[in-house]
Protein backbone atom coordinates (compact mmCIF):
# COMPACT_ATOMS: atom_id res chain seq x y z
CA UNK A 1 0.00 0.00 0.00
CA UNK A 2 2.74 2.18 1.23
CA UNK A 3 4.30 2.12 -2.50
CA UNK A 4 0.90 2.55 -4.31
CA UNK A 5 0.76 6.14 -2.18
CA UNK A 6 4.37 7.35 -3.24
CA UNK A 7 3.13 6.45 -6.85
CA UNK A 8 0.04 8.13 -6.42
CA UNK A 9 1.10 11.43 -5.09
CA UNK A 10 4.34 11.09 -7.62
CA UNK A 11 1.59 11.32 -10.31
CA UNK A 12 -0.53 14.09 -8.50
CA UNK A 13 2.14 16.06 -7.58
CA UNK A 14 3.72 16.13 -11.12
CA UNK A 15 0.66 16.56 -12.88
CA UNK A 16 0.20 20.34 -10.75
CA UNK A 17 3.72 21.26 -12.21
CA UNK A 18 2.35 20.08 -15.64
CA UNK A 19 -0.50 22.45 -15.45
CA UNK A 20 2.05 25.32 -15.55
CA UNK A 21 3.80 24.16 -18.57
CA UNK A 22 3.58 26.68 -21.69
CA UNK A 23 1.62 25.36 -24.81
CA UNK A 24 4.69 26.53 -27.08
CA UNK A 25 7.99 25.89 -25.16
CA UNK A 26 9.65 26.12 -29.49
CA UNK A 27 8.54 28.77 -31.46
CA UNK A 28 9.32 29.67 -35.05
CA UNK A 29 12.63 31.52 -34.60
CA UNK A 30 14.19 27.91 -32.43
CA UNK A 31 12.71 26.34 -35.79
CA UNK A 32 14.97 28.86 -37.98
CA UNK A 33 17.41 27.97 -35.36
CA UNK A 34 17.70 24.37 -36.00
CA UNK A 35 17.77 24.79 -39.53
CA UNK A 36 20.57 26.86 -39.44
CA UNK A 37 22.40 24.40 -37.33
CA UNK A 38 21.46 21.55 -38.62
CA UNK A 39 22.86 23.32 -42.71
CA UNK A 40 25.96 23.76 -40.86
CA UNK A 41 26.59 21.01 -38.90
CA UNK A 42 25.64 18.24 -41.66
CA UNK A 43 27.46 20.56 -44.22
CA UNK A 44 29.89 18.53 -46.71
CA UNK A 45 32.55 21.76 -45.23
CA UNK A 46 32.08 19.27 -41.64
CA UNK A 47 33.09 16.84 -43.31
CA UNK A 48 30.64 13.87 -41.64
CA UNK A 49 31.77 14.97 -37.78
CA UNK A 50 34.02 11.99 -37.45
CA UNK A 51 35.61 11.06 -34.14
CA UNK A 52 38.81 13.04 -33.95
CA UNK A 53 38.95 14.13 -37.35
CA UNK A 54 39.10 18.03 -38.42
CA UNK A 55 34.71 17.72 -39.14
CA UNK A 56 34.53 16.36 -35.82
CA UNK A 57 36.57 19.33 -34.36
CA UNK A 58 35.20 21.76 -35.96
CA UNK A 59 31.82 20.37 -34.84
CA UNK A 60 32.99 21.00 -31.13
CA UNK A 61 34.27 24.35 -31.65
CA UNK A 62 30.63 25.04 -33.30
CA UNK A 63 28.17 23.96 -30.54
CA UNK A 64 30.65 25.15 -27.36
CA UNK A 65 30.02 28.58 -29.30
CA UNK A 66 26.46 28.31 -29.01
CA UNK A 67 26.49 27.22 -25.38
CA UNK A 68 28.29 30.62 -25.20
CA UNK A 69 26.10 32.60 -27.15
CA UNK A 70 23.17 31.03 -25.16
CA UNK A 71 24.86 31.72 -21.57
CA UNK A 72 25.06 28.39 -20.43
CA UNK A 73 28.13 28.17 -17.48
CA UNK A 74 31.11 26.15 -18.50
CA UNK A 75 31.35 22.41 -16.62
CA UNK A 76 34.63 21.30 -18.64
CA UNK A 77 37.99 21.35 -17.44
CA UNK A 78 39.63 24.79 -16.91
CA UNK A 79 36.53 26.58 -17.16
CA UNK A 80 35.35 25.65 -20.67
CA UNK A 81 33.14 23.60 -22.09
CA UNK A 82 35.34 20.71 -23.32
CA UNK A 83 35.94 17.30 -20.88
CA UNK A 84 38.72 15.93 -23.37
CA UNK A 85 38.23 12.14 -23.53
CA UNK A 86 41.82 10.26 -24.79
CA UNK A 87 41.23 7.71 -27.34
CA UNK A 88 42.99 5.41 -29.19
CA UNK A 89 42.35 4.78 -32.85
CA UNK A 90 43.48 2.05 -35.24
CA UNK A 91 43.09 1.05 -38.76
CA UNK A 92 44.42 -1.58 -40.71
CA UNK A 93 46.69 -1.53 -43.78
CA UNK A 94 46.58 -3.83 -46.73
CA UNK A 95 49.70 -5.23 -45.71
CA UNK A 96 48.07 -7.46 -43.08
CA UNK A 97 47.89 -10.77 -43.92
CA UNK A 98 46.01 -13.54 -42.63
CA UNK A 99 46.41 -17.63 -43.43
CA UNK A 100 44.42 -20.54 -43.33
CA UNK A 101 45.46 -23.43 -42.46
CA UNK A 102 44.13 -26.91 -43.47
CA UNK A 103 45.17 -30.43 -43.98
CA UNK A 104 45.90 -29.98 -47.63
CA UNK A 105 45.94 -26.78 -48.28
CA UNK A 106 47.77 -22.84 -46.95
CA UNK A 107 45.01 -20.41 -48.11
CA UNK A 108 45.95 -16.38 -47.77
CA UNK A 109 43.24 -14.49 -47.57
CA UNK A 110 42.65 -11.20 -48.46
CA UNK A 111 40.73 -8.48 -46.19
CA UNK A 112 37.77 -7.15 -47.40
CA UNK A 113 37.33 -9.87 -49.92
CA UNK A 114 37.33 -12.70 -47.64
CA UNK A 115 37.02 -11.17 -44.10
CA UNK A 116 36.39 -8.25 -41.81
CA UNK A 117 38.08 -7.22 -38.67
CA UNK A 118 35.99 -6.33 -35.75
CA UNK A 119 39.02 -5.73 -34.01
CA UNK A 120 41.74 -3.66 -34.96
CA UNK A 121 45.37 -3.12 -33.45
CA UNK A 122 48.80 -4.72 -32.63
CA UNK A 123 46.68 -6.94 -29.79
CA UNK A 124 45.19 -8.71 -32.77
CA UNK A 125 48.39 -10.35 -33.89
CA UNK A 126 48.87 -14.32 -33.64
CA UNK A 127 52.27 -15.47 -34.49
CA UNK A 128 51.58 -19.19 -34.93
CA UNK A 129 48.81 -20.96 -36.16
CA UNK A 130 46.09 -21.46 -33.90
CA UNK A 131 43.54 -24.09 -33.45
CA UNK A 132 39.84 -23.29 -34.67
CA UNK A 133 37.03 -24.93 -32.65
CA UNK A 134 33.32 -24.45 -33.29
CA UNK A 135 30.61 -23.18 -31.02
CA UNK A 136 27.57 -22.86 -32.24
CA UNK A 137 26.13 -19.38 -31.52
CA UNK A 138 29.12 -18.51 -29.06
CA UNK A 139 26.56 -18.17 -26.32
CA UNK A 140 26.21 -18.82 -22.72
CA UNK A 141 22.66 -18.11 -21.87
CA UNK A 142 21.73 -20.22 -17.92
CA UNK A 143 18.15 -18.45 -17.80
CA UNK A 144 17.42 -20.21 -21.23
CA UNK A 145 19.19 -23.32 -20.27
CA UNK A 146 21.60 -22.93 -23.11
CA UNK A 147 25.27 -23.41 -23.27
CA UNK A 148 27.39 -23.47 -26.44
CA UNK A 149 30.73 -24.15 -24.58
CA UNK A 150 29.70 -27.28 -22.59
CA UNK A 151 31.83 -29.92 -22.54
CA UNK A 152 34.60 -26.92 -25.28
CA UNK A 153 37.81 -26.63 -24.47
CA UNK A 154 38.52 -23.34 -26.11
CA UNK A 155 41.45 -22.00 -24.57
CA UNK A 156 44.14 -20.78 -26.99
CA UNK A 157 41.49 -21.71 -29.55
CA UNK A 158 39.91 -19.41 -32.18
CA UNK A 159 36.10 -20.22 -31.68
CA UNK A 160 34.02 -19.95 -34.93
CA UNK A 161 30.25 -19.15 -34.19
CA UNK A 162 27.47 -17.65 -35.92
CA UNK A 163 26.11 -14.40 -36.08
CA UNK A 164 22.67 -13.67 -34.25
CA UNK A 165 21.12 -16.51 -31.63
CA UNK A 166 18.40 -19.43 -31.60
CA UNK A 167 15.36 -17.79 -33.29
CA UNK A 168 11.93 -18.74 -31.49
CA UNK A 169 8.76 -18.21 -31.60
CA UNK A 170 8.21 -18.37 -28.12
CA UNK A 171 8.75 -14.87 -25.74
CA UNK A 172 10.63 -17.30 -23.03
CA UNK A 173 13.05 -18.74 -25.02
CA UNK A 174 15.59 -15.83 -26.59
CA UNK A 175 12.70 -13.34 -26.04
CA UNK A 176 10.91 -14.84 -29.12
CA UNK A 177 11.46 -12.77 -32.03
CA UNK A 178 13.19 -9.63 -30.35
CA UNK A 179 17.13 -9.79 -30.32
CA UNK A 180 18.31 -10.30 -26.59
CA UNK A 181 22.24 -9.01 -25.86
CA UNK A 182 23.61 -12.35 -25.98
CA UNK A 183 23.22 -11.75 -30.09
CA UNK A 184 25.78 -8.69 -30.23
CA UNK A 185 29.19 -9.92 -31.71
CA UNK A 186 30.87 -7.67 -28.97
CA UNK A 187 29.21 -9.99 -25.92
CA UNK A 188 29.66 -13.11 -28.44
CA UNK A 189 33.64 -11.74 -28.09
CA UNK A 190 33.97 -11.05 -24.30
CA UNK A 191 32.32 -14.57 -23.93
CA UNK A 192 35.11 -16.05 -25.67
CA UNK A 193 37.70 -14.49 -24.39
CA UNK A 194 36.03 -15.04 -21.17
CA UNK A 195 36.86 -18.59 -21.96
CA UNK A 196 40.53 -18.75 -22.87
CA UNK A 197 39.42 -18.28 -26.39
CA UNK A 198 42.54 -16.43 -28.15
CA UNK A 199 40.12 -14.62 -30.75
CA UNK A 200 36.71 -15.29 -32.71
CA UNK A 201 35.42 -15.97 -35.94
CA UNK A 202 31.77 -14.67 -36.65
CA UNK A 203 29.84 -15.70 -39.20
CA UNK A 204 27.59 -13.34 -40.81
CA UNK A 205 23.52 -13.50 -41.11
CA UNK A 206 23.98 -12.68 -45.30
CA UNK A 207 22.32 -13.97 -48.34
CA UNK A 208 25.30 -16.33 -49.44
CA UNK A 209 25.20 -15.41 -53.30
CA UNK A 210 24.40 -11.91 -52.58
CA UNK A 211 27.50 -9.36 -52.83
CA UNK A 212 25.57 -6.46 -52.03
CA UNK A 213 24.85 -8.14 -48.72
CA UNK A 214 29.08 -8.51 -47.81
CA UNK A 215 29.74 -5.15 -49.52
CA UNK A 216 27.51 -2.99 -47.02
CA UNK A 217 29.84 -5.04 -44.53
CA UNK A 218 32.80 -3.78 -46.12
CA UNK A 219 31.58 -0.08 -46.02
CA UNK A 220 30.37 -0.70 -42.03
CA UNK A 221 33.94 -1.70 -41.15
CA UNK A 222 36.12 0.25 -43.37
CA UNK A 223 36.20 2.74 -40.57
CA UNK A 224 38.69 3.51 -37.91
CA UNK A 225 38.52 1.48 -34.77
CA UNK A 226 38.26 3.68 -31.96
CA UNK A 227 37.83 2.86 -27.97
CA UNK A 228 38.83 4.53 -24.92
CA UNK A 229 42.38 5.12 -24.28
CA UNK A 230 41.70 3.33 -20.98
CA UNK A 231 40.31 0.53 -21.82
CA UNK A 232 42.09 -3.28 -21.95
CA UNK A 233 43.17 -3.84 -24.96
CA UNK A 234 41.45 -6.49 -27.44
CA UNK A 235 42.15 -9.73 -28.88
CA UNK A 236 41.61 -11.00 -32.50
CA UNK A 237 38.19 -10.85 -34.04
CA UNK A 238 36.89 -11.47 -37.26
CA UNK A 239 34.06 -11.18 -39.40
CA UNK A 240 34.45 -14.52 -42.14
CA UNK A 241 32.70 -13.96 -45.98
CA UNK A 242 30.96 -17.20 -45.83
CA UNK A 243 32.29 -18.27 -49.30
CA UNK A 244 35.65 -19.66 -47.17
CA UNK A 245 33.47 -21.93 -45.66
CA UNK A 246 34.06 -23.60 -48.29
CA UNK A 247 37.74 -24.05 -46.86
CA UNK A 248 36.91 -24.75 -43.54
CA UNK A 249 33.37 -26.65 -43.28
CA UNK A 250 33.11 -30.45 -43.72
CA UNK A 251 29.68 -29.93 -45.19
CA UNK A 252 29.00 -26.97 -46.51
CA UNK A 253 25.23 -27.13 -46.03
CA UNK A 254 25.64 -26.99 -42.17
CA UNK A 255 26.05 -23.35 -43.30
CA UNK A 256 22.74 -22.78 -45.42
CA UNK A 257 20.59 -24.89 -43.19
CA UNK A 258 21.77 -24.23 -39.68
CA UNK A 259 21.24 -27.61 -38.40
CA UNK A 260 19.19 -28.27 -35.57
CA UNK A 261 22.01 -28.16 -32.80
CA UNK A 262 23.39 -25.16 -34.28
CA UNK A 263 27.07 -26.53 -34.33
CA UNK A 264 29.37 -25.35 -37.39
CA UNK A 265 31.32 -29.35 -38.23
CA UNK A 266 34.72 -28.36 -39.07
CA UNK A 267 37.75 -29.47 -40.60
CA UNK A 268 41.29 -29.71 -38.56
CA UNK A 269 42.18 -26.23 -39.73
CA UNK A 270 44.22 -22.90 -38.22
CA UNK A 271 44.68 -19.64 -38.38
CA UNK A 272 48.30 -17.03 -37.87
CA UNK A 273 47.36 -13.45 -38.18
CA UNK A 274 50.16 -10.76 -39.02
CA UNK A 275 48.42 -7.35 -38.86
CA UNK A 276 49.66 -4.00 -39.94
CA UNK A 277 47.99 -1.66 -38.53
CA UNK A 278 48.20 2.55 -38.53
CA UNK A 279 47.54 3.69 -34.34
CA UNK A 280 47.09 7.16 -33.28
CA UNK A 281 46.51 8.36 -29.79
CA UNK A 282 43.82 11.28 -29.44
CA UNK A 283 41.87 13.90 -27.88
CA UNK A 284 37.95 14.12 -28.58
CA UNK A 285 36.09 16.52 -26.27
CA UNK A 286 32.51 15.99 -25.17
CA UNK A 287 30.67 19.67 -24.64
CA UNK A 288 29.37 20.56 -21.23
CA UNK A 289 26.92 23.73 -20.11
CA UNK A 290 24.75 24.09 -17.63
CA UNK A 291 21.53 26.26 -17.15
CA UNK A 292 21.74 26.04 -12.88
CA UNK A 293 18.37 25.91 -10.60
CA UNK A 294 17.68 27.11 -7.56
CA UNK A 295 18.23 24.67 -5.18
CA UNK A 296 21.48 25.47 -3.72
CA UNK A 297 21.23 23.20 -1.33
CA UNK A 298 23.64 19.99 -0.62
CA UNK A 299 20.08 18.33 -2.17
CA UNK A 300 20.97 19.77 -5.10
CA UNK A 301 20.12 17.54 -8.35
CA UNK A 302 20.81 17.69 -11.94
CA UNK A 303 19.08 16.82 -15.22
CA UNK A 304 21.25 15.61 -18.05
CA UNK A 305 20.44 16.04 -21.69
CA UNK A 306 22.47 14.15 -24.38
CA UNK A 307 23.09 13.74 -27.50
CA UNK A 308 25.50 12.98 -29.88
CA UNK A 309 27.61 14.74 -32.40
CA UNK A 310 29.73 13.10 -34.07
CA UNK A 311 29.10 10.94 -37.00
CA UNK A 312 31.17 8.16 -39.43
CA UNK A 313 33.24 10.83 -41.01
CA UNK A 314 34.60 10.30 -44.57
CA UNK A 315 34.25 6.65 -45.76
CA UNK A 316 34.26 4.41 -48.78
CA UNK A 317 32.95 6.05 -51.49
CA UNK A 318 29.37 5.07 -52.74
CA UNK A 319 28.05 7.17 -56.55
CA UNK A 320 30.88 9.95 -56.79
CA UNK A 321 30.00 10.76 -52.49
CA UNK A 322 32.61 9.85 -49.50
CA UNK A 323 31.01 12.41 -47.02
CA UNK A 324 28.77 10.40 -44.63
CA UNK A 325 26.92 13.83 -43.12
CA UNK A 326 25.07 12.02 -40.90
CA UNK A 327 22.08 14.33 -41.20
CA UNK A 328 19.21 12.35 -39.39
CA UNK A 329 22.05 10.43 -37.23
CA UNK A 330 22.52 12.81 -35.69
CA UNK A 331 22.66 16.41 -36.63
CA UNK A 332 18.99 17.16 -36.13
CA UNK A 333 19.17 16.13 -32.54
CA UNK A 334 22.06 18.15 -31.59
CA UNK A 335 20.70 20.88 -33.43
CA UNK A 336 17.46 20.34 -31.62
CA UNK A 337 19.22 20.25 -28.07
CA UNK A 338 20.62 23.65 -28.67
CA UNK A 339 17.38 25.38 -28.89
CA UNK A 340 16.04 23.21 -26.25
CA UNK A 341 18.57 25.20 -24.17
CA UNK A 342 17.83 28.66 -25.86
CA UNK A 343 14.47 27.62 -24.45
CA UNK A 344 14.79 26.42 -21.07
CA UNK A 345 17.28 29.28 -20.52
CA UNK A 346 14.59 31.90 -20.23
CA UNK A 347 12.79 29.64 -17.65
CA UNK A 348 15.45 29.29 -15.53
CA UNK A 349 13.97 30.94 -12.37
CA UNK A 350 11.94 28.63 -12.39
CA UNK A 351 13.78 25.93 -12.55
CA UNK A 352 14.19 23.65 -9.42
CA UNK A 353 16.96 21.29 -10.73
CA UNK A 354 19.80 22.56 -13.06
CA UNK A 355 20.06 21.27 -16.52
CA UNK A 356 23.26 19.45 -17.60
CA UNK A 357 23.30 19.77 -21.72
CA UNK A 358 26.28 17.01 -22.90
CA UNK A 359 27.04 17.08 -26.47
CA UNK A 360 28.76 13.36 -26.59
CA UNK A 361 31.51 12.38 -29.06
CA UNK A 362 32.32 8.81 -29.92
CA UNK A 363 28.58 7.55 -30.13
CA UNK A 364 29.30 5.83 -33.22
CA UNK A 365 32.09 4.09 -31.94
CA UNK A 366 30.56 2.46 -29.17
CA UNK A 367 29.04 4.84 -26.40
CA UNK A 368 32.73 6.29 -26.05
CA UNK A 369 32.00 9.98 -25.18
CA UNK A 370 29.01 9.29 -22.44
CA UNK A 371 31.08 6.24 -21.19
CA UNK A 372 34.04 8.82 -20.09
CA UNK A 373 31.18 10.93 -18.36
CA UNK A 374 29.82 8.59 -16.39
CA UNK A 375 33.33 7.11 -15.49
CA UNK A 376 34.73 10.77 -15.04
CA UNK A 377 31.65 12.66 -13.99
CA UNK A 378 30.98 16.22 -13.69
CA UNK A 379 28.86 16.20 -10.78
CA UNK A 380 27.82 12.99 -8.58
CA UNK A 381 25.97 10.22 -10.00
CA UNK A 382 23.88 10.12 -7.34
CA UNK A 383 22.80 13.87 -7.67
CA UNK A 384 22.18 12.80 -11.62
CA UNK A 385 18.19 12.49 -11.48
CA UNK A 386 17.45 11.52 -14.75
CA UNK A 387 18.89 10.99 -18.42
CA UNK A 388 17.20 12.37 -21.27
CA UNK A 389 18.87 11.43 -24.36
CA UNK A 390 17.94 12.87 -28.16
CA UNK A 391 19.32 10.82 -31.35
CA UNK A 392 17.10 11.14 -34.23
CA UNK A 393 14.20 13.93 -34.64
CA UNK A 394 10.87 13.35 -36.10
CA UNK A 395 11.34 14.14 -39.69
CA UNK A 396 8.29 12.52 -41.65
CA UNK A 397 4.72 13.98 -40.69
CA UNK A 398 3.34 15.22 -37.38
CA UNK A 399 1.93 12.60 -35.08
CA UNK A 400 -0.39 11.42 -32.45
CA UNK A 401 1.22 9.08 -30.32
CA UNK A 402 5.27 8.92 -28.60
CA UNK A 403 7.60 6.25 -27.10
CA UNK A 404 9.51 6.61 -24.49
CA UNK A 405 12.07 4.27 -25.15
CA UNK A 406 13.32 2.59 -21.16
CA UNK A 407 11.02 5.07 -19.44
CA UNK A 408 8.73 2.04 -18.03
CA UNK A 409 11.98 0.84 -16.14
CA UNK A 410 11.43 4.19 -13.67
CA UNK A 411 9.18 7.01 -12.76
CA UNK A 412 10.44 8.63 -15.63
CA UNK A 413 7.03 7.09 -17.38
CA UNK A 414 4.75 8.92 -14.98
CA UNK A 415 5.98 12.05 -16.04
CA UNK A 416 5.93 11.54 -19.96
CA UNK A 417 2.36 10.38 -19.60
CA UNK A 418 1.79 13.86 -17.98
CA UNK A 419 3.24 15.74 -20.74
CA UNK A 420 1.62 13.53 -23.23
CA UNK A 421 -2.01 14.25 -21.81
CA UNK A 422 -0.82 17.55 -21.93
CA UNK A 423 -0.26 17.61 -25.28
CA UNK A 424 -3.22 15.68 -26.59
CA UNK A 425 -0.69 12.66 -27.59
CA UNK A 426 -1.46 8.73 -25.88
CA UNK A 427 1.93 6.86 -25.71
CA UNK A 428 2.81 3.83 -27.60
CA UNK A 429 5.25 1.13 -28.53
CA UNK A 430 7.94 0.39 -30.99
CA UNK A 431 6.15 -1.17 -33.56
CA UNK A 432 6.36 -5.08 -34.00
CA UNK A 433 8.82 -4.91 -37.33
CA UNK A 434 11.81 -2.99 -34.87
CA UNK A 435 12.62 -4.11 -31.15
CA UNK A 436 12.41 -2.31 -27.98
CA UNK A 437 15.67 -3.76 -26.27
CA UNK A 438 18.05 -3.38 -29.20
CA UNK A 439 16.95 1.06 -28.92
CA UNK A 440 17.35 1.56 -25.07
CA UNK A 441 20.61 -0.27 -25.93
CA UNK A 442 22.09 1.33 -28.90
CA UNK A 443 22.63 5.03 -27.95
CA UNK A 444 23.81 7.22 -25.15
CA UNK A 445 21.41 6.47 -22.62
CA UNK A 446 22.21 3.25 -22.20
CA UNK A 447 25.57 4.76 -20.50
CA UNK A 448 23.90 6.52 -17.94
CA UNK A 449 21.01 3.67 -17.02
CA UNK A 450 24.25 1.36 -16.31
CA UNK A 451 25.39 3.97 -14.04
CA UNK A 452 22.33 3.52 -12.75
CA UNK A 453 20.92 7.20 -13.98
CA UNK A 454 17.15 6.85 -15.01
CA UNK A 455 17.15 7.50 -18.70
CA UNK A 456 14.61 7.59 -21.84
CA UNK A 457 14.80 8.37 -25.49
CA UNK A 458 12.08 9.64 -26.48
CA UNK A 459 10.72 9.16 -30.48
CA UNK A 460 7.97 9.83 -32.24
CA UNK A 461 5.08 7.30 -32.47
CA UNK A 462 3.96 4.93 -35.46
CA UNK A 463 0.46 6.63 -36.06
CA UNK A 464 0.86 9.95 -37.84
CA UNK A 465 -1.21 12.44 -39.27
CA UNK A 466 -0.91 12.62 -43.00
CA UNK A 467 0.99 9.69 -43.37
CA UNK A 468 -0.67 5.94 -43.14
CA UNK A 469 1.25 3.59 -41.31
CA UNK A 470 2.17 1.50 -44.14
CA UNK A 471 3.54 4.18 -46.54
CA UNK A 472 5.28 5.35 -43.09
CA UNK A 473 7.09 1.93 -42.61
CA UNK A 474 8.12 1.67 -46.30
CA UNK A 475 9.94 5.47 -45.56
CA UNK A 476 11.19 4.22 -42.46
CA UNK A 477 12.68 0.90 -43.79
CA UNK A 478 13.86 2.71 -47.32
CA UNK A 479 15.80 5.14 -44.69
CA UNK A 480 17.08 2.25 -42.53
CA UNK A 481 18.22 0.02 -45.54
CA UNK A 482 19.25 2.52 -47.88
CA UNK A 483 20.17 5.63 -46.27
CA UNK A 484 21.72 5.44 -42.87
CA UNK A 485 24.95 5.48 -42.12
CA UNK A 486 25.68 5.76 -46.08
CA UNK A 487 26.28 9.67 -47.90
CA UNK A 488 22.78 9.83 -48.31
CA UNK A 489 21.79 10.80 -45.01
CA UNK A 490 22.25 14.66 -45.95
CA UNK A 491 21.11 17.85 -46.52
CA UNK A 492 18.99 16.99 -49.47
CA UNK A 493 16.74 14.91 -47.34
CA UNK A 494 12.79 16.02 -47.22
CA UNK A 495 12.38 17.15 -43.22
CA UNK A 496 9.17 17.80 -42.28
CA UNK A 497 9.72 21.02 -39.82
CA UNK A 498 6.27 20.69 -38.42
CA UNK A 499 7.15 17.42 -37.07
CA UNK A 500 10.65 18.94 -36.26
CA UNK A 501 8.95 21.48 -33.99
CA UNK A 502 6.21 19.17 -32.59
CA UNK A 503 9.29 16.80 -31.38
CA UNK A 504 11.62 19.07 -29.71
CA UNK A 505 8.65 21.43 -28.03
CA UNK A 506 7.76 17.52 -26.19
CA UNK A 507 11.25 16.95 -25.56
CA UNK A 508 11.78 20.30 -23.79
CA UNK A 509 8.52 20.50 -22.05
CA UNK A 510 9.32 16.78 -20.68
CA UNK A 511 12.62 18.21 -19.30
CA UNK A 512 10.86 21.90 -17.99
CA UNK A 513 8.44 19.27 -15.73
CA UNK A 514 11.02 17.25 -14.36
CA UNK A 515 13.61 19.92 -13.73
CA UNK A 516 10.63 22.45 -11.99
CA UNK A 517 9.53 19.88 -9.37
CA UNK A 518 11.58 18.82 -6.36
CA UNK A 519 10.94 15.42 -6.20
CA UNK A 520 13.49 12.42 -6.80
CA UNK A 521 13.26 10.01 -9.67
CA UNK A 522 13.81 6.89 -8.98
CA UNK A 523 13.88 3.20 -10.96
CA UNK A 524 11.22 0.88 -10.29
CA UNK A 525 12.09 -1.61 -8.02
CA UNK A 526 12.15 -4.45 -10.61
CA UNK A 527 14.76 -2.61 -13.09
CA UNK A 528 17.70 -4.31 -13.60
CA UNK A 529 19.42 -0.74 -13.18
CA UNK A 530 17.46 -0.06 -9.60
CA UNK A 531 21.13 -1.43 -7.41
CA UNK A 532 23.57 0.32 -9.45
CA UNK A 533 21.54 3.55 -8.30
CA UNK A 534 21.33 2.21 -4.68
CA UNK A 535 24.79 1.38 -4.63
CA UNK A 536 25.91 5.32 -6.18
CA UNK A 537 23.61 6.46 -3.34
CA UNK A 538 24.80 4.56 -0.06
CA UNK A 539 28.83 5.66 -1.90
CA UNK A 540 27.89 9.84 -2.51
CA UNK A 541 29.22 8.55 -5.71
Amino acid sequence: MKTLLIIINISLSSFAYSQSIPSNFINDQNINNIKKHLEVLGSDLFEGRGTGTRGGELSANYIASIFRKYDLTPLGSDSSYYQNVPLHGSNFLYESKLYLYTSSDTIQLKIGKDYLLSNSGEQTYLPKPIDLISVGYGIIAPEFDHNDYLDKDVNDKIVIMFDGEPTSENAEFFNGEEPTIYSYPDVKHRVAISRGAAGTIIIPQINYNDSSSWQKLVNEYSFEDIRLAYNATNNFGIILNPNILRYILLDQKDYLRQNSNNKLRIKNCSLKFEGEFFVRDFISPNIIGVIEGNNTTDNEEYIIVSAHYDHLGIGPEINGDKIYNGVLDNAIGVSALLEIANSLRLQKDKLEKSIIFLAVTGEENGLLGSTFYVDHPIVPLYKTSANINIDGIAYLDEFKSIIGVGSELSQLHNYLENIAELRSLSIGKIPKEFYMNEAFNRSDQMSFAKAGIPSTLILDGPDYVNLNWDDALNKIIYYHENVYHTPFDDLSIKINYKAVKQHVDLIASFIYELAVMPDEINWNDNSPYNYIRLQTKAEKR
